[in-house]
């Protein structure tokens, strides 16, 4: 009686277990690189360099959409603005191909966590060069084809730097008709900077104020990383919310 007892205890214990949820969460669904896409765009992110944790990151990051968008070409001349962790930096390299080229440029305090990494991505990759510089005094490359500045806009007032004139920087370094691409994690709607420094968010409706102070027109703005069930309050590393905030997207482009 007592070992009966006993067994029927264990299989209730277990199937509360079961009911409360005790099952380990749903995996990201597997990303589908939509019919369509370049040549060019599929072969980036399809390289077989990238590991199995940026590829885990493709279902909410859409890499594909957002570089088809862009309208990346073999032989485009490519600045990227933050890319330490070279998420997209090794589909940009891929997709520009060896005729083009990809500027890496990260902020001093980078050096620690990523230097080491960037270099050896450079070793590895002859159409990419890094850069270590404040934003402030850096000097762009010339008549580039785009600008990429993905998630990290944001940061650019906390760390120092003068974004309008940043943007401008920014707008003198493209060709005519070349692009300037935005990426940012959506803070409530009127908060400009207020975020920025605590829970890494904008009031991307500034974003797109200062850009076009620049003297960018708008070619671009896609709900393709929208996510309505993110309350845009939380802190965009917590548990629950990294990798799926309601972001923006940004096309920005030097008028001819």
């Amino acid at each position: 009686m007592r070992a009966s007892l006993l067994v029927t205890s264990a299989l209730l214990l277990v199937a509360v277990a079961e009911g409360c949820g005790a099952q380990s969460p749903p995996a990201t669904p597997a990303y589908v690189i939509p019919a369509g896409t370049p040549a060019n765009v599929r072969r980036a992110v399809e390289a077989p360099e990238r590991t199995a944790e940026q590829r885990a990151r493709d279902f909410n990051r859409k890499p594909a959409e957002i570089m088809t968008l862009s309208g990346i070409k073999e032989g485009d001349k490519i600045v990227e603005i933050a890319s330490f962790g070279q998420y997209f930096t090794t589909m940009l390299s891929a997709a520009v191909g060896p005729s083009g080229h990809v500027d890496m440029f990260d902020l001093p305090y980078t050096e620690e966590r990523a230097g080491a990494a960037s270099r050896a991505f450079v070793e590895k990759h002859a159409n990419a060069t890094y850069h270590l510089d404040n934003y402030n005094d850096a000097k762009l490359p010339q008549n580039l084809d785009s600008v990429w500045m993905v998630l990290y806009y944001h940061d650019l007032k906390p760390a120092g730097i003068d974004t309008a004139a940043f943007d401008r920087k920014i707008l003198a370094a493209l060709k005519p008709g070349g692009i300037f691409l935005v990426i940012d994690h959506k803070a409530e709607d009127g908060s400009g900077w207020r975020d920025a420094g605590t829970i890494h968010r904008m009031g991307v409706e500034t974003i797109k104020q200062e850009v076009l102070a620049a003297g960018f027109e708008l070619k671009e703005e896609s709900n393709l990383l929208a996510n309505p069930a993110d309350d845009r309050t939380k802190m965009v590393f917590a548990p629950g919310t990294r990798g799926t905030t309601d972001q923006a997207f940004f096309i920005f482009r030097k008028p001819n």
